[in-house]
């Protein structure tokens, strides 16, 4: 995934294409994103406006240049996007039930980039279960 800056991407359609792939009926999808600046939110994706308000949230309740930071060797937003990623998840577990993902109507599996210049990010998915039985 190449995110181009600070926002939620979805990611919902690859996470069901790789539990489609799996075979699984009924089990767990886990998404765990290999990263220490970026993490997995479920959020709304209905209205842009949650997604607009959750980073206007992050960027108060976070702010960059804070005195507080001594991890500043990476840029001023660094160490806010470390601070981000512990406040959030950075994996999760979604239930699997007839080989889909058993999500929400308005529910959306994201990844929340936290830095202004972020590299590859990569999350895993990992699906365990009860595979799907082929009639004989």
């Amino acid at each position: 995934m190449r995110p181009d800056g600070p926002g939620l991407y979805d990611f919902t359609r690859e996470a069901q294409a790789v539990v489609a792939r799996s075979g699984v009926a009924v089990g767990l999808a886990t998404c765990f994103v290999r990263h220490t600046s970026a993490s997995l939110v479920i959020q709304e994706n209905a209205d842009p406006d949650v997604q607009t308000d959750l980073m206007a949230f992050f960027r108060r309740l976070v702010p960059e240049g804070d005195p507080l930071y001594r991890h500043t060797d990476e840029g001023p937003d660094d160490m806010p996007a470390h601070v981000k990623a512990a406040l959030t998840s950075v994996s999760l577990g979604i239930p699997v039930g007839e080989g889909q993902l058993v999500l929400g109507t308005w529910q959306g599996i994201y990844l929340f980039e936290h830095r202004r210049r972020p590299s590859g990010r990569e999350v895993v998915i990992h699906v365990t279960g009860e595979e799907i039985e082929h009639g004989d």
